[in-house]
């Protein structure tokens, strides 16, 4: 499992451990901060203790339990080298954590009777448009949630991965151009792209963009005044968490990545603050707070209905369950499915609702425990499933199984430095197995040219200034230096090297010499899904 699926599901991302900047937790506390946070003498501890572990400058936690807000504090640092320090009001991206915010929006329209779960997608987008005409014809609004739509794990994600200039209706038309892995509806694969398509159905039934219309639906009642929607609106303040990444095992501060083509996957950007007032709505079965409800003239003011809280906590997709490391056996679920904008599992006898989300530079985690009223959310700025694994269990073991002694902190440590020693050792193997003195087929300007795949569209392979570029054309910073690796395989290193994700590019060729393909393929199991260079079928573009 590469390091976004370990993070989107339980699993573990690979990272050496390296410095960490020593600095001290700043807190900017909830002003409904309860007296009961005085439990909490141990999470500064705990927080800066996996802050140096796993390498990771700035995090911020929120913590909420029978509607009252027990933590909401920064630690750390905003961005690496600087001394601006992470407190609640920081804000950070959450990735698909926003899965949520689109799951709960759609709710809220089926509680209005403008669409129910299982209408038609083409009732609501009658262009909309599957691989498969069948596909096509039964996909409803609920299917869009909840990964079983037969796509491959993170198929299509090149469209908006990293920032691409395609817009989120081609992104949605393209989707006729992916061919599926499995047959519909019979596995769980994670995806992105469905997602992206039930965010144009809200912004079609409430005739806004899906920005405008999370923020005068969900984030203006429920108190998340500091929310935004897109990395744009979040110009001008100063307290914004910067992304961080691996740079050959050490951490930088990198870019952040805009994604205004994927909102309805992607696109929230919050604080301890204002999302530690989510988890209590969530956690109130969509129950607004108490001064909504007093606004309300004595009705209960709600975002959605307790039947439509149910809907989005009940399993939809089984997923299937693996038997942790020796060390994590305690981790272990009887069950996991997904719902609707949440991973569902069980812990010790309890329902967590939960869910990760990743994207360049940040990583964060939501995990509900409905029948505890206990909500825990942790954000990063920084690229380390680990981390996030970390304190979870930690923190669940604290505050729900307190007779839990376990270091779940140094045994997530222990378990990711032995797959990370793992994926080195057998890219070392693999690379002293190859065949170096081979040469290319062809002369390496043959190679040169342009090349469409169905679904992304055009790459290119050029010599520059004596090197010879790859780059893919609607994404400007996949582009990189091929180098030969053996036969007619090469490897191209992306310019952005932060990304983790340089990929073999092999050549079939025809018979009479000419090249036929161009297939690519991760170097390493630890590349992020999203970039899904295997499902790539790239041929020469004939002139």
């Amino acid at each position: 499992m590469n390091r976004i699926a370990a993070a989107l599901l339980i699993a573990f991302s690979g990272a050496a451990l390296a410095q960490t900047p020593a600095a001290a937790p700043a807190v900017n506390a909830v002003s409904a901060v309860s007296p009961a946070a005085s439990q909490l003498a141990w999470l500064s501890t705990d927080v800066e203790r996996v802050m140096k572990q796993f390498d990771v400058p700035g995090i911020a936690i929120a913590i909420v339990k029978d509607g009252q807000v027990l933590a909401a504090q920064g630690f750390g640092v905003r961005k690496l080298g600087a001394p601006d320090k992470v407190d609640a009001k920081t804000l950070f991206e959450v990735a698909s954590n926003s899965k949520a915010f689109t799951a709960a929006a759609l709710a809220m329209l089926v509680d209005e009777g403008k669409l129910a779960w299982d209408d038609p997608v083409t009732k609501h987008l009658p262009d909309f448009q599957m691989y498969d005409a069948y596909v096509t014809h039964e996909m409803t609004v609920r299917d869009l949630l909840t990964h079983r739509s037969g796509l491959g794990l993170g198929a299509g994600d090149l469209l908006w991965w990293p920032t691409t200039s395609f817009s989120t209706d081609e992104i949605i038309h393209k989707l006729r151009y992916i061919p599926p892995a499995t047959s519909f509806r019979s596995s769980y694969a994670y995806d992105n792209l469905l997602y992206i398509v039930a965010g144009k159905i809200i912004a079609a039934k409430s005739g806004k963009t899906w920005g405008e219309a999370i923020r005068e639906r969900i984030l203006t009642p429920v108190g998340m005044t500091t929310t935004t929607t897109s990395l744009a609106e979040n110009a001008g303040n100063p307290n914004v968490a910067n992304a961080h990444s691996k740079i050959n095992d050490r951490i930088a501060a990198v870019k952040a990545m805009p994604v205004p083509n994927a909102v309805g996957a992607v696109g929230i950007n919050t604080n301890a603050e204002d999302i530690a007032r989510w988890m209590n709505v969530l956690l109130a079965q969509g129950k607004l707070p108490a001064a909504a409800n007093a606004a309300a003239d004595g009705k209960e003011a709600r975002l959605f209905s307790a039947k439509q809280a149910r809907e989005l906590w009940t399993a939809q997709t089984p997923m299937r369950t693996g038997e942790p490391n020796a060390k994590l056996a305690g981790t272990r679920a009887n069950f996991a499915a997904y719902g609707l904008g949440f991973q569902l599992r069980d812990y010790h006898g309890r329902l967590l609702a939960l869910h990760s989300g990743a994207l360049q530079g940040f990583y964060s985690k939501v995990v509900l425990v409905p029948e505890e009223k206990l909500g825990i959310a942790i954000l990063t700025n920084a690229e380390s499933g680990g981390s996030l694994n970390a304190l979870q269990w930690q923190l669940l073991g604290r505050l729900v199984d307190k007779d839990d002694k376990t270091d779940w902190i140094g045994a997530v440590a222990a378990v990711e430095d032995e797959m990370h020693a793992k994926e080195k050792a057998r890219l070392a193997k693999t690379s002293a197995a190859r065949a170096a003195k081979s040469q290319p087929s062809l002369a390496r300007s043959a190679y040169d040219g342009d090349y469409q795949d169905p679904w992304y569209g055009i790459a290119s392979i050029k010599h520059v200034g004596g090197k010879q570029i790859l780059s893919l054309s609607r994404t400007p910073d996949l582009t990189g230096e091929l180098e030969h690796y053996q036969h007619d395989t090469f490897i191209v290193r992306w310019k952005e090297r932060n990304f983790n994700a340089d990929a073999y590019v092999t050549f079939a060729l025809n018979p009479d010499g000419s090249i036929e393909r161009m297939k690519m393929q991760p170097i390493s199991t630890e590349t992020d899904f999203s970039y899904d260079f295997q499902d790539l079928n790239f041929t020469p573009v004939k002139k």
